[in-house]
């Protein structure tokens, strides 16, 4: 959809005066006042001339956006005051009734349903606002960048550097409503309990027995976080820690210092494929700069089959010790010595937290563990107090920086992190290596069910819809240090070419709170001549100023391919996938890169490289010139069904078969359970069986054949031997390259489409020739 047909049906009523005229300023580009130009343009020999823009035409234009920019801006301003002020006094009215509920005598009657009904509709009503606003700010905001852009491709006039500096005076797209978020889910949470909220400590229900915990992460679009945070908030209260302060920006604040070792990258890789055991090794502090408690914290991964779960396990630590204890001057023991002495905590737990410290400063100090990268962002939790069945928290402002001394820059120096920068997004001041910017929130649902229980509808409404984007096992540590790396990180994780599509789709569901005015999705202006705003490069997020697109880029910078958007900038071009391969095709490597390193490495390995790599080359040929001759049952169209229509439409499913950049690999996830060994036994040992009973066939013809130098037979015989040779050989080969999959976690195909065919038409062949064998000496024929 144009941008100008997408404004005009997205028009909510109360702002209908007050959205951007961008059919208007669209219009004045295409007037320019000075002398007539001949068109250059070849592609478009029919195209009028057109005139030149001039000064005039320049500053008409600008007086015309500065005056839009005051429009939107006042609007904005007034409705943020507007909607404080109904906060304000809908928090006095909730007090008020949820004071008369909490002193009401014993023969006195307390606040009316209809009354907590009256005010549920009010707080409704708010966030109806807020989610309206959020809507015409991000609009109007991209309006701005559009025609910017559109200016500066129809005229030459470079307007983009000037305007931004007057949108940074008049910061409309800036305004936070976290603080908002926060007041009005506490009100809510009042009135939808009816002045009993649910109370206890956030972190209980943790250890309750016989459930299951399902953690599943998603990214979220800029555009649809506001909507996000207050469609969770009318079912899940905000998790505030304090709430005895009034909330501050710092509150949500989160910063974390990751470490491994530069040479090996032991943890990335660890965590990157799951291993059994696999560690991170992290430093967390919440809030600013200022805090003094610093927890070390240490995540063990389990795989499913051990009967583990994986844990999370950490310690608290002054900041004035960090350095002393990752030295090594400041052993475990002493750290613990107050809280022994205090009694607070149980000997069990010092001795917990004891051996937790002893085990990282080991890890630290043997295995070489530096700080390489730093994740920040600010987390809105939603959970109910005592209750940890359904756990959201959504992570915004992601950003990742380096902390590392690699590449001669003194970052972190001898501290265990570094002190140039805080918790002031976007850190403006850093450098562009030193830096990635996530270009989404970050959504983690945790469901802890009962056995045979179903998590809530609305929770199961939310993470299928329209709003949020499945991104299983995501890793703020793993992405952090694929982008910051890109010259040491030859191993991808798989979501890296999902950083160049679109997450947006179209909306799905309705979840009550969105308000639909009048629309003009019908009308028919002149968009045609879109082209100079082409929707390849994103809207930069309201945040920073930073588009999208460029954090992408910026993302998988040296890392990945730039992917060419369609139209609706949902999927990438069109590319025919077979059903054969795989979504992600980089599990081995180029013959080119592997020639490539084999030649540095030189003498016999180099030899054993290119032997190898033209015999693949040889057999993919001849793979395929076999596939052409051979006539084989092509697919059959199924009619998609009624679920998969309304999920994916009625058009065609666009697929994309991602390829790892030269000299690097993405890894796709493979889960590897015991059982799969055992799989892989049974099924040698079932071929080694099928062989061994065909050379017990081939050795009874040859051994009891009716003449002796009867050669018919004897060519059965031999059919029969070769048949059971070949078996065995191809079982062995199978064996071995699973088992070798299986080790390194490859999706391989495990599937054996080939070998039972090859095996049924080989002994269809022998016992032909046998039975044709028999029958010529027998007279038959």
């Amino acid at each position: 959809m144009k941008f100008g047909e997408q404004l005009r049906s997205s028009v909510i009523r109360e702002y209908q005066w007050y959205y951007i005229d961008y059919d208007g300023l669209k219009a004045d580009l295409k007037l320019p006042s000075g002398p007539v130009i001949a068109s250059t343009d070849s592609a478009k020999p029919g195209k009028p001339s057109r005139r030149e823009w001039t000064e005039d035409d320049e500053s008409r234009f600008v007086s015309k956006l500065e005056s839009e920019l005051d429009k939107v801006h006042t609007k904005q301003q007034v409705k943020a005051m507007e909607i404080s002020r109904r906060i304000a006094v809908s928090e006095r009215e909730v007090r008020d009734v949820v004071n008369r509920l909490n002193e009401r005598g014993l023969g006195s009657e307390g606040p009316s349903e209809e009354e907590f009904m009256m005010l549920e509709e009010d707080l409704s009503d708010i966030i109806a606002d807020v989610h309206d606003l959020a809507k015409f700010v991000q609009l109007n905001y991209t309006g701005f960048y559009k025609i910017i852009k559109k200016h500066d491709k129809m005229t030459g006039w470079h307007l983009k550097p000037v305007f931004d500096t007057r949108l940074k005076a008049k910061p409309f797209y800036k305004e936070n409503y976290d603080a908002s978020v926060v007041k009005l889910s506490k009100l809510y949470d009042l009135v939808r309990t009816r002045g009993n909220p649910v109370k206890g400590d956030s972190a209980a229900g943790g250890s309750q027995a016989n459930f299951i915990r399902h953690t599943t992460k998603y990214w979220v679009h800029p555009d649809n976080v506001t909507e996000l945070k207050l469609i969770i908030l009318k079912h899940l209260p905000v998790l505030v820690f304090n709430a005895s302060k009034e909330f501050e920006a710092a509150d949500s604040a989160i910063t974390s210092i990751y470490y491994d070792n530069p040479d090996t990258w032991e943890l990335y890789e660890g965590r990157l494929k799951k291993t059994e055991g696999a560690e991170a090794i992290r430093l967390r502090w919440y809030g600013g700069m200022q805090s003094e408690t610093i927890f070390v914290e240490r995540k063990t991964h389990r795989e499913d089959w051990t009967g583990e779960k994986s844990v999370k396990a950490r310690f608290a630590l002054k900041e004035k010790n960090v350095n002393s204890y990752l030295r090594g001057e400041l052993l475990p023991a002493a750290i613990f010595e107050k809280a022994r002495k205090e009694g607070k905590k149980s000997e069990k737990a010092i001795a917990e937290d004891e051996r937790l410290a002893a085990e990282v400063q080991w890890s630290v100090l043997k295995k070489g563990y530096k700080p390489v990268c730093r994740s920040f962002y600010h987390r809105t939790a939603f959970q109910l107090p005592a209750d940890a069945r359904v756990r959201i928290s959504l992570d915004t402002e992601l950003t990742m920086v380096r902390e590392d001394n690699l590449d001669g820059v003194k970052r972190s120096g001898d501290n265990w992190r570094r002190m140039d920068i805080g918790i002031d997004y976007p850190f403006s001041q850093l450098p562009p290596k030193d830096i990635v910017r996530f270009p989404y929130a970050v959504l983690e649902v945790k469901l802890q069910t009962q056995l045979g229980q179903e998590p809530p509808e609305w929770v199961r409404q939310l993470i299928s819809s329209h709003l949020v984007e499945a991104v299983p096992k995501f890793s703020k540590f793993i992405h952090g240090v694929a982008c910051l790396f890109p010259d040491r990180i030859n191993l991808l994780p798989f979501w890296m070419p999902q950083m160049g599509v679109d997450i947006r789709k179209p909306i799905t569901h309705d979840f009550g709170i969105q308000r639909t005015g009048p629309s003009a999705t019908n009308s028919t202006s002149d968009d045609e001549d879109d082209d100079y705003d082409s929707d390849e490069d994103q809207v930069p997020s309201s945040g920073n100023g930073e588009s999208s697109a460029q954090g992408s880029a910026r993302n998988g910078r040296n890392q990945r391919l730039i992917l060419p958007a369609d139209v609706e900038d949902q999927t990438v071009d069109r590319v025919g996938v077979a059903d054969d391969t795989y979504l992600y095709d980089s599990d081995d490597e180029s013959d080119d890169v592997r020639l490539e390193e084999a030649r540095r490495v030189g003498g016999w390995t180099y030899y054993q490289t290119l032997l190898s790599t033209k015999a693949d080359a040889v057999a993919r040929g001849t793979l395929e010139v076999l596939k052409a001759l051979v006539p084989r049952p092509r697919a059959t169209q199924v009619p998609r069904n009624a679920r998969l229509e309304s999920l994916l439409g009625t058009g065609e499913i666009q697929t994309k078969r991602f390829k790892a950049p030269k000299g690097k690999k993405i890894y796709v996830p493979v889960r590897v359970e015991p059982k799969v060994y055992f799989a892989a036994e049974r099924t040698f040992l079932g071929w080694l069986e099928y062989s061994i009973y065909i050379g017990t066939i081939a050795v009874t013809l040859l051994n009891f054949s009716t003449k002796q130098g009867h050669y018919p037979s004897f060519v059965a015989a031999g059919a029969f031997t070769f048949l059971a040779v070949m078996s065995l050989c191809y079982a062995v080969v199978i064996y071995l390259y699973r088992g070798h999959a299986i080790r390194t976690r490859r999706a391989a195909k495990y599937y054996d489409k080939w070998g039972p065919t090859c095996l049924c038409a080989a002994l269809f062949v022998a016992m032909a020739l046998n039975f044709a064998s028999e029958g010529r000496n027998r007279a038959v024929w």
